[in-house]
């Protein structure tokens, strides 16, 4: 039943969104050159996929995790992105492909090993990864794996219809800070 308004919604989305998505191309390659940000990351049985979302940072920015990126790399116009969550409007993309659920487990990269480790012990990667889910709309990012494992595990472990459409609610009504990006200057 997921897959199937996984399906039906990330349709809709990008039909009817796709207005609002060309806008936000032409924006953001004045913004940045490159509006389209693509990267590998951990996908359903740990198979790697390319998730698409638009460019918040300047394209020079190492890739890493948000944690670990660097405030200054965000232009202003990639927050603006980031705090209205429209950066991730070409995900529906992945989801109607099928790389990823609308609710589900963020994707991690390839090199975060101890949030792989961790996943890997509680058998998140038998899910699709999502956009939104428990983690996002409780403000818990990837710089604490053990954490974020266990909290997506009790996501799946209790996701319902119902369940699915709240994560979707909570996120669009601006719950959660979304990922984290460490302040200029500061590493942890």
């Amino acid at each position: 039943m997921i897959r199937f308004l996984d399906v039906v919604f990330s349709a809709l989305g990008l039909l009817f969104g796709l207005p609002a998505m060309v806008v936000l191309y032409v924006i953001g390659y004045f913004d940045t050159g490159s509006p389209l940000f693509c990267q590998e990351r951990v996908g359903r049985f740990k198979k790697p996929f390319v998730l698409v979302k638009f460019r918040t940072m300047n394209p020079n920015t190492a890739s890493v995790a948000s944690h670990l990126a660097d405030v200054s790399s965000i232009t202003p116009f990639g927050s603006f992105l980031r705090r209205t969550k429209l950066d991730e409007l070409p995900q529906l993309w992945n989801v109607f492909k099928g790389d990823m659920s609308l609710v589900g487990p963020r994707p991690c990269l390839f090199n975060q090993q101890e949030l792989i480790d961790a996943r890997e012990l509680c058998n998140i990667y038998d899910a699709r990864p999502g956009i939104t889910g428990l983690a996002q709309v409780k403000g818990i990012d990837m710089s604490t794996p053990q954490l974020l494992a266990e909290t997506d595990q009790r996501m799946l472990s209790e996701l319902t219809v119902p369940a699915y459409f709240r994560y979707i609610l909570l996120t669009l009504s601006g719950k959660g800070a979304g990922d984290r990006v460490r302040p200029s200057g500061k590493f942890d």
